[in-house]
Order: structure tokens, then sequence, then C-alpha cells
């Protein structure tokens, strides 16, 4: 049974679909949505160069409530340096900054009196079926693997530090937590900024290819604090297949998928896991990104999108 929230969410999004134009709060109309291809990623009114302010925002913000958490924990004994924090603020701090991608992100989509709905940023099933999204995410993992993997050979970029820098050494209660922001907070955030905003923003500009470049060029560079400088090029290239996978599924889910099951690989391999130690890290991490898929669902936070039947119907 839907809840009033997700009653009220399902009525927008109707409305926005279609092209109509969004009901705001005093009854006028709001700005008119752009048709839609029922087999892509949504089209949507936001202006291009919201998608820098969603990303500087985020960082901003970030910045202000990461010394909201560091200050009290330094005055309380933890020893902060320029080059070294507690792996636990560590933690803290990432999950800060993730949480801080999604809401600077809807924010952003809102500016403009516009309403927000959850199909704009791609949480629908796979117009074209979960099967199709699979194998792109398969293709796009295979691709990225072969390609890290010449890539390594050709430059040997020097170790990953950020399961260090987590603390992951340190305790079983670390372990968990570094496994459950790598592998599921991390991915579904960054995929609501990256892919569910940024780059739907940027293709207003120039359409999906420039938009995916400048988006994966982005999502490499943001990684510059935890990841060697060698690594940020393939780390680019998966951010531009993840900007096609979203525009060629129509979902944002299948990038939730593909994105964490890449970071359970890095993360299993920098953690010289055997192939039975990989499985219950997969499993459940794509378990935990369902089951708040699912919790928001029921929060109405994501609205039960019942049309999608018509949705596949409509993709020849």
């Amino acid at each position: 049974m839907p809840t009033p929230a997700s009653r009220e969410l399902f009525a927008f999004e109707e409305a926005g679909e279609n092209g109509a134009s969004s009901p705001v709060e005093d009854g006028t109309p709001g700005p008119p949505q752009p048709s839609q291809d029922p087999g892509r990623s949504p089209n949507t009114n936001w202006p291009v160069w919201t998608a820098f302010i969603a990303l500087i925002g985020g960082l901003v913000l970030t910045t202000v409530l990461t010394l909201v958490i560091d200050i009290p924990a330094a005055a309380l004994g933890a020893k902060i340096t320029g080059s070294h924090t507690p792996p636990g603020l560590t933690i803290a701090d990432t999950f800060v900054q993730d949480v801080c991608f999604v809401l600077v992100a809807i924010w952003c989509a809102q500016l403009g009196a516009r309403k927000v709905a959850s199909w704009q940023f791609g949480l629908r099933r796979p117009p074209a079926g979960w099967g199709r999204a699979a194998g792109w995410v398969g293709v796009l993992l295979l691709t990225f693997i072969l390609l890290s993997v010449i890539w390594s050979s050709a430059v040997n970029p020097s170790k990953e530090k950020l399961l260090e820098q987590l603390g992951t050494n340190e305790g079983t209660l670390l372990l968990v937590l570094s496994a459950a922001l790598t592998c599921i907070v991390a991915p579904m955030c960054e995929e609501f900024l990256f892919r569910g905003y940024m780059f739907t923003a940027l293709r207003n500009w120039r359409g999906t290819l420039p938009a995916a470049l400048i988006t994966g060029l982005v999502f490499g560079a943001v990684h510059a604090g935890s990841a060697p400088a060698l690594d940020l090029v393939p780390l680019a290239g998966l951010g531009f297949g993840l900007c096609l996978l979203y525009r060629h599924t129509g979902s944002l889910y299948p990038c939730f998928a593909a994105h964490a099951l890449n970071n359970c690989i890095a993360f299993a391999s920098l953690e010289h896991w055997h192939w039975h130690q990989w499985l219950p890290l997969i499993a459940g991490s794509l378990a935990g990104i369902t089951c708040v898929v699912l919790l928001f669902t029921r929060l109405g936070l994501i609205a039960d999108r019942v049309d999608d039947r018509s949705l596949r119907a409509a993709i020849p």
C-alpha cells in the first residue's frame, strides 16, 4: 500500500513524464518537463551550470560538516594531523561527504521552484528489463577490468592507501564499516550525484558524449585524495562508462550495481582475499543496496512506479 508521500510523488512523476508542468506549492505550474524516451535515462530541465554548483556545493558542505565532527573529536583527544586522521573519523567524514552529495543534488534539482521526483534521478526499474541491464553491467565491468589490467601493466601505479586510511587492518568493526561504506554507501551516493544529476544536467548542453566525458573526468578527479594519481585515468574511464550505462538502460540501479561490484572487486583485491571471501562481500553489498532502495520506497522517498509495463511496451 503506497504511503501518502509516495502517492504525491507518483502524481508528479505522471505529470513530468507526460511533458506537463509540475505544480508547485502555490498552485501555479512549474517549469515544463521535456519529452521522454522511455528506453533512455530521463530528460530534465535542469540548467547546465547547476551540474558544477552541485559538485562544488557538495564539497563545501562536506568541508563544513566534517569540521563540525572533527573539531569536537580533536577536543576530546583524537589525534588529527595534516597527514593523519583516525580511521573512525575518516569513515565518518567520508559518510558525511556521500550524504552531502545526495542532499546538494536534490537541492539543485529544486532550484527555480522545480518539483523533484525520483524518476528524474533514474530511480526506477530499467525500462528494457533487468536482463538487458545486467548484460550491459557485465560488458562495462569486463571492459573496465581489461583496460585497468593493461593500464596497470604499462604504468605500474602505486598501491591504493584508502583501506589503510579506513583502518581495515585494525579490527573487525572497522573492516565491516569500511566495506559497507565503500561497497554500499559510496556507490549509491556517488551515482546519485555524478550520473543521476551532473550527467543529466550536462546533457542539456551538448548531448550524451560530451556530458559523459566531462562527468567521467570529474569523477576521476574527485578520487585524487583516495587513489594514486595514475589510477585516476581508469577511474575517469569508469565514470564515462557508467554514464553510458545509465543513458542506455534508463535506470540508475544498474549503475549502483556496477559501481558496487567494481568496489567489491577492488576491496577484496586490496585485502588479498580468496574467492570464497569475495562472494559474501558481493552478495552483501547488492543485498544492502536493495534493502536501502526498498526502505526508501516504503518511506515514500522513491515512488513505486506502477507504469513501467507501459514503458517497456513502448520499446521496440
